[in-house]
């Protein structure tokens, strides 16, 4: 397999983290690419007509997007237990996947028009309004910490994520103040080696 990827992407890094989880990873050459909503990326786009990334090209040369959709691909190419569950607790987990998936979106919207556009085309109501996904988004989370614990699964993992690109691009946020628990969920995730070792720098 092949998995097509920016290093600072957080949906990349989703995707790697999981992978690394469930002992896929050494199974999935990385090929690192750059993707900019103001730049064509040929190959990209010959993949996914969206141009997004990550894309995981299959053993078999299907091609796959998006994070999610790889994710619960991968989910079923292991023998451990599942991390998405498959009993009524997946609508829990698949919430807050969707959760911390729409705040990486905002993060990610904020961030492009911060850096692909000069400074007298941005947009201070669109930035305003992104970020305040984003904080709208921490509060529902810190709401519900307790269903960050136990067993690995995927809403831990991108929640991760979601918390790693904040703290790579957004520092000036400084998140934690305001959440406590979700900055000591944060805190014991970022020790396991898969995050360490896809940690943007």
């Amino acid at each position: 397999m092949q998995l097509i990827y920016a290093a600072a992407s957080p949906f990349a890094r989703k995707v790697r983290v999981l992978a690394a989880e469930t002992g896929l990873l050494e199974r999935i050459e990385l090929l690192d690419t750059a993707v900019l909503p103001t730049t064509l990326n040929e190959r990209v786009n010959a993949l996914n007509p969206l141009g997004k990334i990550p894309v995981l090209l299959t053993d078999d040369s299907e091609a796959l997007y998006d994070s999610r959709v790889i994710c619960e691909y991968l989910d079923t190419l292991h023998d451990g237990p599942r991390l998405l569950p498959q009993d009524a607790a997946r609508w829990s987990v698949l919430r807050l996947v969707a959760l911390a998936d729409g705040l990486m979106d905002a993060a990610v919207l904020a961030r492009y028009e911060k850096a692909a556009r000069q400074p007298e085309q941005q947009s201070q109501a669109w930035l305003d309004g992104q970020l305040g996904k984003v904080k709208r988004a921490l509060a529902e989370l810190e709401r519900q910490a307790e269903r960050l614990q136990g067993p690995v699964d995927m809403a831990q993992i991108g929640v991760a994520c979601a918390l790693g690109y904040l703290d790579f691009r957004f520092a000036d946020l400084d998140w934690r103040a305001a959440h406590p628990r979700l900055a000591a969920f944060q805190q014991a995730f970022a020790q396991r080696a898969s995050m360490r070792s896809s940690a943007p720098v």
